[in-house]
């Protein structure tokens, strides 16, 4: 007799073969196999197609970020701190896939369609845990990514003020936030291939010019290193790590728009080790040539001198923010979608037309605070902490308490650790951890120095950290010591 989680699993490599039948013959393969240009460009599903997507997704403006926090933690717990986080982020990121396969192998045995469908986390949580989950799935996701898209936009503000400082921040906020809207246009992340593709290239593009420009540009006069210097920014700055690790809000949706997706279980270690090679550089580069300066400066481009370099990566970060900022607010478009009945509607049209009203609070949240940096952390510590690390190693304890669950399991133990037992105790410090000092340290100092940027610029500020213009294109002096 063959065991439950087998059959399960079987029905779910069945099921997948068929949709990407399906979807092959949606993109216009002929009889020969030849693929169209609309295939290659457009309709994506393959294992490289997912991990572009994590990749791309997963190193975003926060890659201008990273050489602020390093600032508040110091060179050594900035470098421990991201390979801490990008292990526990992977670690997290396969226990969602884990239970996307679950939820669905379930759902296939009742005969359960998903043509048309889109399978969310607050759907697997629903489906294997309850309502209760459900909502609080709902409620922490939907959250986070309406955050990660505000952020996105205070991204692209902040960038092109260093190219262009004829606009202030906040207009060129409303510029951005009607190009962003245009992402109403795109169905679902099977659509996102060439986006993908070209995003990671972007990225890695500025990670290396970060760090290259940094190490010819040389240390500054009279540098300092004093951090850690303060409780108060080191677990602000632990907590934009965390953040920046926690991009595993879309997961379901990337594995939804693969051909297969069971293969998707590590996929995002894969592109954490990858995205490893265009942060660390980068951030340590940047720390070691201006130092202490950065504190008072969150955006890396800030204090690197301008040439045609730097400005070829500010707009390619630009490109590359309004990619991310599709990934963050698909998953919102579909939410929205299912509740108002428009998630089943062919029309591309009136997909688009329907989704709008979900642009318009993004908008006007990344005009009232724009704080580009500190944002971050509080995001990472009140909303990325549950989404991506609790709540995600809590529901695999509690799907797997039971000695049937575990016996009829679509996805046995990792062969790295291949004992409930272990991943059970690797949850519960997941949890643990997190709770204590991502979720309440880190909270406390980041909403700490989330208030204090109120106090300092106000809500609505016009031009955030802005330089005297005269000034705006070259670096800043070393801020004295205290």
């Amino acid at each position: 007799m063959v065991p439950a989680g087998y059959q399960a699993e079987e029905a779910i490599v069945a099921d997948a073969g068929k949709e990407e039948a399906e979807v092959r013959a949606a993109m216009g393969v002929e009889q020969d196999g030849k693929f169209s240009m609309t295939s290659l460009l457009w309709h994506g599903g393959s294992v490289w197609d997912a991990w572009f997507s994590c990749a791309s997704n997963q190193v975003a403006q926060v890659l201008l970020t990273l050489p602020y926090s390093f600032s508040q933690l110091g060179m050594l717990s900035g470098l421990l701190l991201q390979v801490f986080y990008g292990l526990m982020g992977s670690w997290t990121a396969y226990l969602i896939s884990v239970l996307y396969v679950e939820y669905r192998a379930r759902k296939e045995k009742e005969g359960v369609s998903f043509k048309n469908h889109v399978i969310q986390w607050f759907e697997v949580l629903d489906g294997l845990l309850g309502p209760y989950w459900k909502a609080a799935g709902l409620a922490f996701n939907c959250t986070f990514l309406l955050f990660g898209s505000v952020i996105q936009l205070i991204a692209c503000a902040s960038n092109i003020y260093y190219i262009n400082d004829r606009l202030d921040k906040r207009t060129w906020t409303y510029i951005f936030g009607a190009c962003c809207s245009t992402t109403v246009f795109i169905p679902s992340f099977h659509n996102y291939r060439i986006w993908s593709f070209l995003g990671l290239g972007m990225t890695t593009y500025t990670a290396w010019y970060l760090a290259i420009a940094a190490a010819v540009h040389g240390q500054v006069d009279g540098v300092t290193h004093s951090g850690p210097s303060k409780m108060v920014l080191y677990f602000t700055g632990a907590t934009n790590i965390l953040y920046t690790f926690g991009g595993h809000a879309v997961t379901v949706e990337i594995m939804h728009a693969m051909w297969k997706p069971q293969k998707f279980k590590y996929i995002y270690l894969v592109a954490t080790l990858y995205v490893f090679t265009l942060t660390l550089p980068s951030a340590s580069a940047m720390y070691w040539a201006f130092g202490d300066a950065l504190l008072t400066h969150s955006n890396a481009f800030s204090l690197l001198p301008r040439s045609g370099w730097r400005d070829a990566a500010v707009i390619l970060m630009l490109i590359h923010q309004f990619i991310t900022f599709g990934f963050a607010c698909t998953p919102l478009y579909f939410v929205w979608e299912k509740a108002i009945g428009m998630h089943g509607t062919r029309s591309v049209l009136a997909r688009a037309l329907a989704r709008l009203p979900i642009v318009v609070p993004i908008w006007f949240l990344a005009v009232i605070f724009p704080f580009f940096g500190p944002i971050n952390s509080a995001v990472g510590a009140l909303l990325v902490s549950f989404t991506v690390y609790i709540i995600p190693s809590l529901a695999h304890i509690l799907t797997y308490r039971s000695a049937s669950a575990r016996l009829n399991a679509a996805e046995k133990p990792p062969p790295f650790l291949p004992s409930w037992s272990g991943m059970f105790v690797v949850n519960v410090f997941v949890v643990a951890w997190v709770l204590v000092v991502g979720f309440g340290l880190g909270g406390w100092a980041s909403v700490t120095n989330f208030i204090k940027q109120i106090d300092t610029f106000g809500l609505f500020a016009k031009c955030y950290q802005c330089p005297p213009r005269a000034h705006a294109g070259a670096p800043l002096p070393a801020p004295p010591r205290h």
